[in-house]
């Protein structure tokens, strides 16, 4: 499978059949829950949603479930499987450690503290719906800003530095959180929190989407244009400067890319845990090491496993709702256990 991989064709291939899975899964998804509606019907109403076509008058209903309420859950999850996972590859990138991701190095506790503080507040009431947003992107900057600065020593970062401090600043964020609650006027910020921390796509809406949809596309692209950099960067520092990259001017910008990624899923999704750890160790075993290939696999992937981890969090015990968190925890710690106890196995490789 990796030599196949390892060939623009196979490549090219195993892209244009994980795009069809996905489409395949994300229609499959919108239609069952408690409503079940056969794939032929839901892909004739999600075509008539977008084409204009007609529907007729018995068929509201399962339009409005179909359009209105599933399909924006849906492709949101997709999104945001796909943001995390690339999120993921940079950050294991940008401190050359596979155990690394969102969480680890604070961005996403960051994240979470400022989509909280927004929201108990009312704080930047002027952004209108992209208030929630703007405050998890700020709260993300400045998580890694915090972190790249205590790092930092003689204006270098050593990736190991970065680690352990992101960790300590994962969970001093966590504690900001809880003083919100404590000191919140009213019961909702606890319920908050608790969405935050465990993640949802409860709240999808086909107007958060557009926001969302740039960011991670844009995101996606900017990471893959800086693959050659990343591989580069994953040799050592020392051999990154002989091979004339810049690693700290290259780990600056990867942060606030990442920041900002991370920042608007977290708004709009909670913080949602192992998802950018695991699918990129999964698609390294395949592909390579190479991060242009990494990059074009793993944010398929990612979309295919989230928008089936919230299909399981919507109908395992409806009418009520598992946290996307609690079920990316269940499959992704035996995962990683499982791919910790291989004894080959090493950062990019077996």
């Amino acid at each position: 499978m990796r030599r196949l991989l390892a060939s623009r064709r196979g490549l090219v291939t195993a892209c244009v059949l994980l795009a069809v899975l996905l489409l395949g899964s994300v229609i499959v998804a919108i239609g069952l829950g408690t409503a079940v509606i056969t794939p032929r019907e839901t892909a004739r109403h999600l075509w008539a949603a977008l084409s204009g076509g007609h529907i007729r008058a018995d068929e509201i209903t399962t339009y409005q479930i179909i359009w209105q309420i599933r399909a924006p859950r849906v492709v949101l999850a997709a999104l945001v499987g796909a943001g995390l996972s690339a999120a993921g590859v940079a950050i294991q990138a940008l401190v050359r450690n596979a155990l690394a991701d969102p969480f680890v190095l604070g961005v996403s506790s960051g994240a979470s503290v400022g989509a909280v503080a927004v929201t108990v507040t009312g704080g930047l009431a002027a952004l209108g719906v992209y208030a929630v947003s703007a405050g998890a992107f700020a709260g993300a900057l400045v998580a890694s800003v915090l972190v790249y600065g205590v790092s930092a020593r003689g204006g270098a970062v050593a990736p190991l530095r970065l680690v352990l401090t992101g960790v300590a600043m994962a969970l001093g964020f966590q504690a900001v959180m809880s003083l919100i609650v404590y000191f919140a006027p009213d019961s909702e910020a606890t319920g908050l929190v608790l969405y935050w921390t465990m993640g949802g796509f409860g709240a999808a809406s086909w107007g958060a989407l557009p926001v969302v949809a740039v960011t991670v596309l844009a995101g996606v692209v900017l990471l893959h244009r800086s693959s050659r950099a990343m591989d580069v960067m994953a040799l050592g520092d020392e051999t990154a400067v002989s091979l004339g990259v810049a690693p700290d001017r290259h780990r600056r910008a990867l942060l606030v890319l990442v920041s900002l990624v991370t920042g608007v899923m977290v708004a709009v999704s909670g913080a949602i845990s192992f998802v950018g750890l695991v699918i990129p160790h999964l698609v390294r075993m395949v592909t390579g090491a190479a991060h242009a290939r990494v990059l074009a696999v793993a944010p398929l992937i990612g979309a295919i496993f989230m928008v089936w981890v919230d299909l399981v969090s919507r109908t395992l015990v409806a009418p009520r709702e598992l946290p996307i968190g609690v079920i990316t925890a269940l499959v992704g710690v035996p995962v990683f256990v499982t791919l910790m106890r291989r004894r080959a196995y090493l950062f990019g490789g077996r």
